[in-house]
């Protein structure tokens, strides 16, 4: 028993003695490198109090951990914030017909009042030149029937009395024809005929173009509405790629208002153009036929009148106080209209 524990103070100090012998040269090998200016100082070495006490050593831990805790949540390694949604864009204003002419640029403005001013020209022109057509058309038929159921001039001129035609183109006819004769006197009835024919045709060609007027708008109407309305898409389009370059997008919502303000201006200068073409040949069709009908008036009193002046040179031939021209001055006074035209 005696010799074991001599054995082990032995040990023990052969152990001591081995500890102070490699004590320096562990120091040395613990010794840190030469810290630089942005180095952290070293941490000091434990005593030998702090190496046996193991709950005074933990608060000398705890600052370590307290480092990696702050550390953890430093801003390198802080979440990013999540991003926000994009806004969808919007666009700048309404794209009604009304608002985008109110958006439009001043000289396409310019241009669409112009057309919806020219488009109300256009129906104005049709209602007016509508009713002034069937009135006429219905005058001019009741006039060649009038003239189909007399035998002479003087019957001709008592019945388009009688039937209310005492003015216009029908009865400027008849009238021309009986003046002519009441001149001519005596003189050969190819003459008269011819001079008469002179007349009326110079009374047809005035209706007609007195039913024409107005017509002609309409025809520059059809013709030149759409190329305005083209200029006013032309300006808008180039104001649109203006705008392009200058907000450095080519998104939708900053381009689509610039054209569709451009490209209603061709809609109406087609709304313009359109009626104004289909208006002016329908007309067009009216007065040819509205001209048939005083051509056909024209045809009768040429008829009646040659018919006088045969029944003239009959009772010139024939002996009796009646070979004069009586007759025709008497139907001439027949005719005279009632009152001013």
């Amino acid at each position: 028993m005696m010799d074991r524990r001599l054995m082990i103070v032995r040990l023990c100090g052969v152990a001591m003695l081995a500890a102070l012998s490699f004590g320096p040269v562990g120091g040395t090998l613990a010794q840190p490198a030469p810290a630089t200016q942005e180095s952290v100082a070293p941490t000091p070495a434990p005593s030998p109090d702090a190496a046996s006490d193991p709950a005074a050593a933990a608060p000398s831990a705890a600052p370590s951990a307290e480092a990696v805790a702050a550390g953890s949540t430093s801003p390198a390694l802080a979440p990013s914030p999540a991003l926000a949604p994009s806004p969808v864009p919007t666009l700048p204003h309404d794209l009604s017909p009304w608002g985008m002419f109110l958006a439009a640029d001043i000289v396409v403005k310019a241009v669409m009042v112009g057309l919806a001013f020219a488009s109300l020209v256009t129906w104005t022109i049709w209602l007016a030149k509508a009713l002034e057509l069937m009135l006429a058309r219905r005058r001019a038929g009741a006039a060649v029937r009038a003239l189909r159921g007399a035998t002479d001039l003087a019957g001709a001129a008592a019945a388009m009395a009688a039937a209310g035609l005492r003015r216009g183109p029908a009865a400027d006819l008849v009238r021309a024809a009986l003046a002519e004769a009441e001149r001519s006197g005596e003189l050969p009835a190819e003459g008269v005929k011819e001079r008469t024919a002179i007349a009326l045709s110079r009374i047809e060609a005035e209706a007609g173009r007195s039913m024409a007027r107005g017509t002609g708008l309409l025809a520059t109407i059809g013709s030149t509405a759409p190329f305005v309305g083209l200029f006013g898409t032309v300006w808008g389009i180039m104001n649109s790629f203006i705008g392009i370059s200058q907000a450095k997008t080519t998104n939708l919502a900053v381009v689509a208002p610039g054209i569709a303000e451009a490209l209603l201006a061709t809609a109406i200068g087609l709304v313009a153009a359109i009626p104004a073409v289909i208006i002016y040949n329908v007309f067009a069709r009216s007065i040819a036929g509205y001209r048939a009908r005083l051509s056909d008036a024209s045809a009768e009193v040429l008829r009646h009148l040659s018919r006088d002046l045969d029944r003239r040179d009959l009772d010139h031939r024939s002996p009796g106080p009646a070979a004069d021209a009586a007759p025709l001055r008497t139907v001439a006074r027949l005719a005279q209209p009632a009152g001013p035209r």
